[in-house]
């Protein structure tokens, strides 16, 4: 049995690690957020020691470290800005490190952390769990095997609603969730460049605080890709059928199935790291730097590259 702590506990992410730490048989024996509304806990690990200031869970997991009780992994559910920073924490304290996207929102911090590594000898590991969705390896097998392999058509269309109080958050600020494309974009750029290869080119047709949009160049496709937290962006009687999320990822006009099998893939990403696989700080470096170049790329016009949603939009 392995023990862990976490960071962020309050967040909306939290629950799923409790979950995935609960299902792998492991415990939480530590956790920590300025917020102290964590009943969640209770539910799967009632016994937890709870702080709300990182100085104290700091000092608690040192103590036990210095006894000999020390935890083998801290969960990482902060919001993004403090990922580098408790991700540091993690491995000074004798434990690995696992995640939540964005590793970092800067991609030159990948190298500090990666210093750390090898000062430490522990690692960071980071959630990428599309990429353990069963369709998702089963297409990348397909094209892989497929030595005929051509340029492929992709669609990219993820319209969530958020309401004001998202622009009042740590997630409507660029400085700190890294933009839209970084806190909800980051999980489709990844799986996009981990089927498809890396980005040739791009170019950014639209930047506002809640929609983003653009196209890619990748090695084996070319992407037209539209983020959206408004409301207005979903499909007519989408909000009227009590739908408030719209999600799409078409290939050649084929429609990648997002309907089934996404409940349990945190969990899949501790097993996956606790058989010794996981993915590190290279694996999240593509997507980083591909998201931190649409937050500075010069905007171009869109034409008749655009993708359809921002066609209808002008």
């Amino acid at each position: 049995m392995k023990s862990f702590a976490m960071l962020g506990a309050a967040g909306f992410v939290a629950p799923r690690h409790m979950k995935a730490v609960h299902d792998t048989g492991n415990v939480l024996v530590a956790a920590c957020d300025p917020y102290d509304g964590v009943g969640v806990l209770d539910r799967y690990f009632p016994e937890c020691r709870f702080f709300t200031e990182v100085e104290r869970f700091d000092r608690h997991l040192e103590k036990v470290r210095r006894r000999g009780e020390g935890v083998d992994f801290i969960s990482i559910c902060s919001p993004n800005y403090l990922h580098d920073a408790h991700c540091r924490l993690a491995l000074r304290v004798g434990a690995h490190a696992l995640c939540e996207k964005p590793l970092v929102i800067s991609p030159w911090n990948l190298e500090q952390l990666g210093q750390i590594e090898s000062e430490t000898g522990r690692r960071i590991y980071t959630v990428l769990q599309l990429r353990l969705h069963e369709e998702a390896r089963r297409l990348k097998a397909a094209l892989e095997a497929d030595p005929n392999r051509g340029r492929i058509a992709v669609e990219l269309t993820y319209v969530t609603r958020r309401g004001p109080w998202y622009h009042h958050s740590w997630k409507g600020d660029p400085d700190r969730s890294g933009t839209l494309a970084m806190n909800i974009g980051i999980h489709f750029f990844d799986l996009l460049l981990w089927l498809f290869g890396p980005a040739r080119g791009s170019k950014v047709h639209l930047r506002e605080a809640d929609r983003l949009s653009g196209v890619l160049e990748l090695e084996h496709a070319d992407v037209r890709w539209f983020l959206s937290v408004d409301v207005h962006d979903l499909p007519p009687g989408h909000l009227a059928a009590g739908k408030h999320a719209f999600r799409a990822l078409e290939m050649d006009g084929h429609a990648f199935d997002f309907s089934t099998g996404f409940d349990d893939l945190h969990t899949r990403v501790y097993e996956d790291v606790l058989a010794g696989g996981g993915y590190g700080i290279e694996d999240a470096r593509p997507s980083i730097e591909l998201v931190h170049g649409l937050r500075t790329a010069t905007l171009s016009a869109p034409g008749a590259d655009a993708h359809p949603t921002l066609r209808r939009a002008r």
